[in-house]
């Protein structure tokens, strides 16, 4: 039987109404579900840069959040690389909550930088690492992730990377363990105290391990490598003016100690 417009129109209108609420509704109940998984998927990328691998497999997610709270406090700074609390508006600025997505698509000078501090546990003053988030471009899509630094500021303790749309096999590759261990022990500064990053090298199988600055590389993925290391250099650089203004306050201290 033919229906009229009429009912056609009133039809539509009710099933758009309702098929409006459902998705309202779905979203209020697994929005919050949504933000916890993000948040604990973030804190084990932190927590993997400076704690071995199988520990944090083993953890389960309370105990992952727990794990974090006991040992890492943190703070935002600006690229001169003073401490922020506030933003532009008054309002107060949590490392854990600052966007490192949305910041990258603003000009560095007007970006966030959290750093997230590694210390032992009950003692916040007594800093183990120091790991900084980066951000950038890979062959399809974003690329991120945290780099340790030990206690100089110089050596990387540690690294993860993760991305969005990346090849499987190729540059997906950036997540896989044996990849991320290959900065270990490497140095971002030169002798002469300028920041020179690690690069990732083009093809793979060669052995830097007597080069501070370089890792072997990624076969078949050297768009990937090269939005690796410009990630690296750039970040990096951002956070250079804290990093210094955190080594000239340790060399103060270690002066007043003699």
């Amino acid at each position: 039987m033919q229906q009229s417009n009429a009912y056609i129109i009133t039809f539509s209108i009710i099933l758009t109404v309702v098929l409006g609420l459902l998705l309202s509704g779905t979203s209020q109940v697994l929005g919050p579900l949504q933000r916890k998984a993000e948040e604990l998927d973030t804190k084990k990328q932190i927590l993997g840069a400076v704690i071995d691998s199988d520990q944090l497999k083993s953890m389960k997610p309370e105990e992952v959040l727990a794990f974090y709270e006991t040992r890492i406090s943190s703070k935002v700074v600006d690229m001169e690389g003073n401490e922020i609390d506030k933003d532009s508006d008054g309002n107060p600025i949590v490392a854990e909550k600052v966007n490192i997505g949305k910041n990258y698509k603003m000009a560095p000078e007007n970006r966030q930088y959290p750093v997230f501090m590694f210390h032992a546990e009950g003692n916040e003053d007594n800093v183990e690492s120091y790991v900084l988030p980066v951000y950038g471009a890979g062959l399809w899509d974003e690329i991120w992730g945290y780099v340790a630094l030990e206690t100089d500021l110089n050596t990387i303790g540690g690294v993860t990377f993760s991305h969005r749309g990346e090849t499987p096999g190729l540059g997906a590759r950036i997540t896989n363990l044996a990849v991320q261990q290959r900065y270990q022990g490497k140095e971002i500064f030169d002798e002469s105290g300028n920041l020179q990053s690690v690069s990732m090298q083009k093809g793979e199988g060669k052995d830097y391990s007597s080069d501070k600055h370089k890792v072997d590389g990624l076969s078949g993925a050297t768009i990937t490598a090269n939005g690796v290391n410009n990630m690296l250099k750039n970040y990096l650089n951002h956070y250079n003016a804290y990093l210094e203004k955190q080594k000239s306050s340790k060399s103060s201290d270690m002066a007043s100690l003699n």
